[in-house]
């Protein structure tokens, strides 16, 4: 007897099924992705973070699923309850209607507590948009890989049983993604970046013109053309206080202060730029001068203004600052691909200095001091490798910014006195080192600080400083301690979460006012005129100087 059957229709391509655990799971980390961090966050990077939470929730949910399957040799899991999806559709919406109306009172809180305009109304629906584009583009992502696994399965089942299958198919997939990255995205990218920049770096602007004084790099007699410096080069080089405005703060005739810079494109390589730009600080006199100030820039090969002018007003021009480039890319780029860069100029240049100010007779020698921000002090930490060998070496530091990769800031922070927080730290007693968010932190602890001084700016709101993929699955201690002055009190961590808003941070980490984020300018002034302590210098002159760092006016 033959019975008829009725063929199965197929769903159609854009009908999606996703699973209860994974959405639960996923629902709980937009919710938590609406939850402070260290800065403000604009609609574009918060819905980066909803979007990109929600698909990490929803994927740990599907893991989670998996993996109790696995153990327990099923091939299949129960169904859900018919009631568990009414029961989670009105609680998740619910629950993201709550979370966006703290959301907004959050940013509210956190945008005064930085002078930072709030958020226009039209911000909220955008983000959410964007959190929804972005969840669907990766939780789709994930559905594919998944469907790739389980084609591999299938045909390894054929010859291997299938957990020994199983776990081939994502070692193969792993290994393809990682070949497929290293071999073809990672170098197209970087050679388009590393083009794209190079252009960027070679521009000049119609009034930019070389210097006519024979004491900057690029002027009269100079080892390195103009052009070659570069772009943010040649800005360091026209930029800082002239000699008039330099009398004129201290009241005192002043001395021209000497810049030397060498670009990318003046020498062959890291080495070849040290030793250039170390010939440019000989030739323009440089050796002659009080103070000799080795700067290691950021990617680009940036100097941050406020040090360099700082400086040369605390010894009213008889400075010489003395500095090179060593990548194209911007400053987050470089600290993920260039890093190595980074360490390498920092080390090359202070030896280059170095090896010729040691040829001074010892009662003639200037004084020699080293600064960077962000990754420049990442790479001029590098020729010391340890807190003793800068004090050895060097007549004082000051380190704004610091990454969290930075050797002897982790060193110190990690072996921080007990009980002083990881945000501003005390390491044996003040006596050589302070850390410092704010200039009055100069003054901590009350007890002896001998010289050489070494000085770390940084903001408990800095991402940069705090980031770390630790932040994954650990509980940081700069978030078991109390909150830091620019920090909410509701700031708290959550697994993956946090790791996703600190990284986002990140991307607007510069774009606060100064003694919040990455921002560093006014105190610079103070952690200077605390480091070398010049003759004659006073505390009045000391807020003069900070007004000029704030305003731009130093040049």
């Amino acid at each position: 007897m033959q019975t008829d059957t009725v063929p199965t229709a197929e769903k159609p391509w854009w009908i999606r099924r996703y699973t209860l655990t994974g959405t639960a799971v996923g629902v709980v980390f937009i919710w938590l992705s609406l939850t402070p961090s260290l800065l403000p966050r604009g609609p574009v990077f918060q819905g980066l973070v909803s979007g990109g939470s929600g698909a990490a929730g929803y994927g740990l949910g599907v893991f989670s699923v998996w993996l109790v399957r696995y153990l327990r040799s099923k091939d299949t899991s129960p169904p859900p309850p018919r009631w568990a999806w009414a029961v989670l559709l009105p609680v998740g919406t619910v629950g993201i209607i709550v979370m966006n109306v703290r959301f907004h009172f959050w940013q509210d809180h956190v945008r005064d507590l930085m002078g930072v305009d709030h958020l226009k109304w039209w911000g909220y629906p955008l983000a959410a948009v964007l959190a929804v584009v972005v969840l669907f583009l990766l939780v789709e992502v994930g559905q594919l890989i998944r469907r790739l696994t389980r084609m591999l399965v299938r045909q390894l089942n054929r010859i291997a049983p299938p957990r020994i299958s199983a776990v081939i198919a994502v070692a193969l997939l792993m290994a393809l993604g990682v070949a497929l990255l290293n071999g073809v995205v990672v170098k197209v990218a970087m050679r388009t970046m590393n083009n794209t920049f190079a252009t960027l770096n070679d521009e000049m602007g119609p009034d930019t013109e070389a210097p006519s004084s024979s004491h900057r790099s690029g002027g009269p007699g100079s080892l390195a053309s103009w052009e070659s410096l570069g772009r943010e080069g040649r800005a360091f080089v026209e930029g800082g206080p002239t000699v008039a405005q330099l009398t004129a703060f201290n009241r005192a005739p002043a001395t021209e202060p000497v810049r030397a810079y060498a670009g990318l494109n003046s020498a062959d390589g890291i080495e070849s730029a040290a030793e250039l730009a170390a010939a440019e600080l000989e030739r323009t006199g440089g050796l002659d001068r009080g103070i000799i100030a080795v700067a290691t820039t950021t990617g680009t090969g940036w100097v941050n203004e406020a040090h360099a002018s700082a400086l040369e007003y605390l010894f009213n021009g008889n400075t010489a600052i003395v500095s090179m480039q060593y990548s194209f890319l911007p400053s987050w780029l470089s600290f993920l691909v260039d890093k190595e860069n980074a360490r390498q100029a920092g080390k090359a240049l202070f030896e280059a200095v170095d090896a010729r100010v040691r040829r001074i007779p010892e009662s003639k020698r200037p004084k020699v001091v080293v600064f960077g921000e962000s990754l420049g002090s990442f790479g001029g930490e590098a020729p010391f490798m340890s807190l003793n060998n800068v004090l050895a070496r060097t007549d004082g530091a000051v380190f704004s910014g610091p990454t969290f990769q930075n050797t002897i800031w982790t060193e110190l922070t990690t072996h921080r006195d007990q009980g002083s927080p990881e945000v501003l730290p005390i390491y044996n007693d003040g006596l050589n080192v302070r850390f410092a968010a704010r200039a009055g932190d100069l003054a901590r602890p009350s007890g002896p600080w001998s010289t050489p001084r070494v000085v770390y700016l940084q903001h408990a709101s800095d991402p940069i400083a705090w980031w770390n993929s630790d932040l994954l699955f650990k509980k940081p201690d700069w978030l078991k301690e109390p909150r830091g002055y620019d920090v909410l009190p509701e700031v708290n961590w959550k697994p993956v979460v946090t790791f996703l808003q600190v990284s986002a941070d990140m991307a607007v980490a510069i774009d606060v006012p100064d003694g919040h984020g990455h921002s560093y300018q006014d105190d610079i002034a103070n952690a200077w005129a605390a480091v070398l302590q010049p003759p004659g210098w006073t505390a009045e002159k000391t807020e003069r100087l900070r007004h000029l760092l704030h305003s731009g006016e130093t040049s």
